[in-house]
């Protein structure tokens, strides 16, 4: 008996877009604007925390799954960046929270709508043959 899902796909790109994008804008503004850590310059701000979430923009946008599968390995910088900052700057905790809800929605979402409609175009991850 098939279950169908909680969420529909259409509604799971439009969460994972709004991660996605969130973050796009939130990493830089909270970085270069709001933050007084002077440790990177600005071009070396941007290339470490905006340039990763621009490769896949192209995929997510077309609603590839394959890209939203791929896409959560990039995610997974941010995550790693927002538990960090979590422990080791006290100034600067409720910007870190922020990253995680974000990065955190686009992740589950993301895998989620891959493996939804990956469903429903018919695609499978292969097992082994034994």
């Amino acid at each position: 008996m098939a279950t169908t899902p909680r969420f529909s796909t259409t509604r799971l790109k439009q969460i994972t877009l709004f991660g996605y994008f969130s973050l796009l804008f939130y990493m830089p503004f909270w970085l270069i604007i709001v933050s007084d850590d002077t440790a990177l310059s600005v071009p070396l701000t941007l290339a470490f925390f905006t340039l990763p979430l621009l490769f896949p923009m192209k995929g997510l946008v077309q609603g590839n799954p394959y890209t939203y599968a791929w896409s959560n390995f990039i995610v997974m910088i941010y995550f790693l960046h927002s538990l960090t900052t979590l422990w080791v700057s006290a100034d600067e905790k409720l910007w870190a929270v922020g990253e995680l809800i974000l990065a955190t929605t686009m992740f589950i979402a993301g895998s989620y709508y891959a493996k939804y409609r990956g469903q429903e175009l018919g695609l499978s991850i292969r097992k082994k043959k034994e």
